[in-house]
């Protein structure tokens, strides 16, 4: 208040000087005399019947001095006026009333003003908020923590309930029949069983049954409501893969061992195709990876798509290869099951139960299963594309996935690739099994040699090659895995190396068929004496 009263009066008191230098009068009656800076004419002396005022301050680092007479009606208010008020920091400021006596000299003050003391920003809006943001924000954590563990706690008792066999579901099968008992009963049943010894009286209350007449089952997979049956007991163990699809895990049903892949929701399409080309009529095969069971299960949070197969320990041909290295034996019962695998997909079988032509669009090491006895199964058909010999036409389903880029062949990469030709997929198969034989055979030890295991074009492309860097090297600097001299050395291998190169032509129709290079491999066996 001191500095803004004497700053305010600042200005007042150059008035009152100006009004001061005329002078003084005749002494009047009770006048006081006082000296005054501003009055030249009269000595510098004013008379007033105030009070004499004497005042420095220091302006723009100068002092300045002033004398002058207050006026009696100036001195308001009353016991502390105005005029006679100091600035601490800016002006020295005294007021008396005897004569002369505001002749003394004052300290000077510093001149400096203080920073203003700017008001609160904070009105009560803003304190509220202030205090209440936190409080909320506390809140909001303890409800979402509170929210995550009990969506955890219900998932855990969902999956407890999911993973807990159904007895009323176990009483739709023969209680002494397996998985693999439930798969040749239907296989061998014929079209015509009205009744079939695997199953008993069926009430089955916490799914939907789906009764398909016998005649209508495929001798290829289980009926629908058996699917559901089994896929709804199966006790989940542990995980086994990860993938763009989901998960992949071990399961438990009747005390053997399936595998279960678990779909994400937005891989709905995908699922189904892959369900869909599984249950294809007269696909089972031993090089195939046998189908069991596809069903949608809701979990209670989301809904979880299943696949269920055969269940291999070894895991993937990619996984095989970079844990053990495998002789020449090894190599052949490899490459000739897979080669079997692959010409059952591509063969079409003529007739009312007919096998129509399938190629597998995304044939790769990491998609070929490794059984306990040495032999390949063809697994992941989810891109697989099915002919119809009736019509002449192709079945592709609507998928955004594409195939595995550093296994495309040349006419997929460049787009040169005849899609409504059926057998220009059968062509891009077999380049891709060139190179997972090549895989292979890295891996074979003959007479203490190998190679240590790697992918196709390793030492071309980086490890995620796009489609433009795998056509520079593939298509336009026609370039293709190096195959070894010392592989020479070696019928096998010998053989294995010149099957390579005939998969490997720029012109697909050049390629070889999985049919030849079965009956090759075939040959190769007997002179190697392979027991397969």
């Amino acid at each position: 208040m001191a500095e803004s009263a004497g700053a305010s009066s600042f200005f007042p008191l150059v008035v009152l000087l100006l009004a001061g230098s005329s002078g003084a009068g005749p002494r009047g009656i009770q006048a006081l005399l006082c000296a005054c800076t501003s009055c030249l004419q009269a000595n510098y002396t004013c008379e007033t019947d105030g009070a004499c005022m004497v005042s420095i301050f220091n302006l723009d680092g100068m002092e300045h001095h002033v004398r002058t007479c207050i006026p009696k009606v100036e001195l308001v208010p009353a016991g502390k006026p105005f005029y006679c008020l100091s600035s601490e920091d800016l002006r020295n400021t005294h007021c008396c009333y005897t004569d002369f006596c505001n002749r003394i000299d004052l300290r000077v003050p510093s001149g400096h003003l203080k920073e203003p003391e700017h008001p609160s920003m904070w009105g009560p809006v803003e304190l509220v908020g202030i205090i209440a943001g936190p409080v909320f924000l506390l809140f909001l954590i303890i409800i979402i923590v509170f929210l995550v563990i009990n969506y955890h706690q219900r998932v855990y008792h969902n999956r407890q309930r999911l993973d807990m066999e159904d007895p009323s579901c176990e009483m739709c099968l023969s209680k002494d029949k397996t998985l693999q008992d439930l798969v040749y009963d239907l296989s061998t049943s014929g079209s015509g069983s009205e009744t079939l010894p695997l199953f008993e009286s069926c009430t089955c209350t916490s799914i939907k049954i789906h009764l398909v007449p016998p005649e209508q089952w495929s001798a290829q997979w289980l009926p629908l409501f058996v699917q559901r049956t089994v896929a709804r007991t199966i006790v989940l163990q542990e995980i086994i893969g990860k993938g763009r699809f989901g998960e992949v895990w071990r399961g438990r049903w009747r005390g053997g061992d399936v595998a279960v892949k678990i779909f994400s929701s937005r891989e709905e399409r995908s699922w189904f195709r892959e369900a869909e080309i599984y249950q294809t009529v007269m696909l089972r095969h031993e090089n195939i990876l046998g189908f069991i069971a596809a069903d949608n299960k809701d979990n209670g949070t989301w809904t979880q798509l299943w696949l269920v197969s055969d269940y291999h320990e070894h895991g993937s041909l990619f996984d095989y290869l970079n844990r053990y290295t495998v002789t020449i034996e090894g190599m052949i019962k490899l490459a000739l099951s897979a080669a079997s695998g692959l010409a059952h997909l591509h063969m079409e079988i003529v007739g009312t139960q007919g096998k129509p032509g399938i190629a597998h669009r995304d044939l790769k090491s990491k998609n070929i299963l490794v059984k306990k006895n040495g032999m390949c199964a063809i697994a992941d058909l989810g891109l697989a594309v099915r002919h119809d010999a009736v019509t002449d036409t192709i079945d592709i389903a609507p998928n955004q996935r594409v195939g595995t880029k550093r296994y495309m062949a040349p006419e997929v990469l460049d787009e040169t690739i005849n899609t409504k030709h059926f057998d220009s997929f059968k062509c891009a198969d077999i380049y891709a099994l060139g190179l997972v034989y090549w895989e292979i055979a890295r891996r074979c030890n003959s007479g203490g040699v190998h190679e240590e295991y790697q992918l196709p074009y390793y030492d071309l492309v980086p490890s995620d090659p796009s489609i433009e860097e795998m056509r520079k090297v593939v298509c336009d600097q026609k370039l293709r895995p190096n195959i070894p001299n010392w592989w020479q050395s070696y019928e096998a291998l010998r053989v294995m190396g010149k099957m390579m190169r005939e998969c490997w032509y720029a012109n697909g129709a050049a390629r070889l068929t999985a049919l030849r290079i079965k009956k090759t491999l075939s040959q190769l066996s007997v002179q190697e004496d392979v027991k397969i």
